[in-house]
């Protein structure tokens, strides 16, 4: 008998523990006290060049774990990249990926007013206006893979609100209505990452997971979620267009929302979770960030979608290892993978895991 108890009191001690657990990652102090781990981390353990597409995402989450904690390391470390990048996007003059690292500097420059911030970026959009983009293959158009969604219309709106020219605007909606139209899949309500991954299209062998789904990359589509709500954070409540981007972020979140594992967390392949053993921190981070902003922002029914971002933070906060490594990233590729583990991290993972935080911590 007195095993026995000894037995229940500890299940009891345990479950208390978790439970306080639980209610403490969502509190204010837990939050900001992750995320500032999670970046002085990634800081200190850099990777690619400082204009890559994947320190965009990175900085674009540094940015907002700045608001959301007023870290001057965190605003250091952002004017220290600017000026080792001459405040420049990448050399690519169409590819969006080069364009992304531009979202930070055009925050930057909301708060600091330093015109040098965003004069490479205005010369850069200049050339790209007056340049004809050479489609050729798959690249039918300028932004022809899905992630870019991420990487170019929200600096081409930040920059355009900014300045108040209202054609940058124009210009980001006619790029993103063309890979809306090429890749966007209106029964299943999620994007192919390229045309190679688009079902039925001509000349291309259709591509299946190994359950006979159609193959959607779950940080592809996070790429596209998650930079819907960075438009419609810029977009003013007036603007022609933006009824067309709430209907379009309300309708793939729904479908995001369906496809959660018990665990909170998004698999690789979203429409083949099975076949994909362990939660993926780049593509859940990135749909626990535009769910929450959503939420936040009176987009999604708070009954509904809190309880999915819910389940997504305690999902990612089981990612970040003791050292402030945000683990369980998926590693660069155009495609759903299996080679990665708690020991994989990317930098994208981290902006990504920042910038769900950042969100997170209004909801409470």
């Amino acid at each position: 008998m007195k095993r026995l108890l000894m037995g229940l009191l500890l299940v009891v001690v345990v479950m208390t523990a978790a439970g306080q657990d639980g209610k403490r990652i969502f509190r204010d102090r837990q939050i900001r006290r992750n995320m500032l781990r999670a970046a002085e981390w990634q800081l200190q353990n850099p990777k690619h060049n400082l204009f890559d597409w994947t320190n965009g995402a990175f900085y674009a989450g540094v940015f907002a774990a700045w608001e959301s904690t007023g870290s001057p390391g965190l605003m250091k470390a952002m004017e220290e990249m600017g000026r080792a990048n001459a405040w420049k996007p990448g050399p690519r003059l169409h590819h969006a990926d080069d364009h992304v690292i531009a979202q930070t500097y055009v925050d930057l420059y909301r708060v600091v007013k330093d015109p040098a911030m965003i004069a490479p970026f205005r010369q850069t959009l200049e050339r790209f206006r007056k340049t004809p983009f050479p489609a050729k293959g798959i690249e039918r158009i300028t932004w022809w893979w899905c992630d870019a969604l991420f990487m170019g219309p929200p600096a081409f709106v930040k920059l355009g609100i900014t300045l108040g020219d209202t054609s940058l605007l124009g210009l980001s909606d006619r790029l993103f209505r063309e890979t809306y139209d090429l890749l966007y899949d209106k029964e299943e309500h999620l994007y192919a990452r390229d045309l190679n991954y688009k079902w039925g299209e001509p000349g291309i062998n259709t591509l299946t997971e190994a359950n006979g789904q159609k193959i959607f990359w779950s940080r592809g589509n996070g790429w596209v979620l998650a930079g819907l709500a960075r438009i419609l954070k810029e977009f003013p409540s007036d603007y022609p267009l933006r009824p067309f981007y709430e209907e379009h972020f309300r309708e793939m979140a729904v479908k995001i929302a369906t496809l959660q594992c018990a665990d909170g967390l998004w698999r690789a392949s979203l429409l083949d979770p099975e076949a994909y053993p362990g939660g993926e921190a780049s593509g859940s981070g990135f749909y626990c960030y535009a769910l929450a902003w959503g939420v936040n922002n009176g987009l999604l029914d708070r009954e509904v979608f809190l309880p999915v971002v819910r389940r997504a933070w305690t999902g990612l906060h089981s990612l970040l290892q003791p050292d402030g490594r945000v683990g369980w990233v998926q590693p660069i590729g155009a495609d759903p993978r299996k080679n990665f583990s708690a020991e994989s991290w990317e930098v994208y993972g981290t902006g990504a895991y920042l910038l769900a935080g950042s969100e997170v911590i209004k909801l409470f």
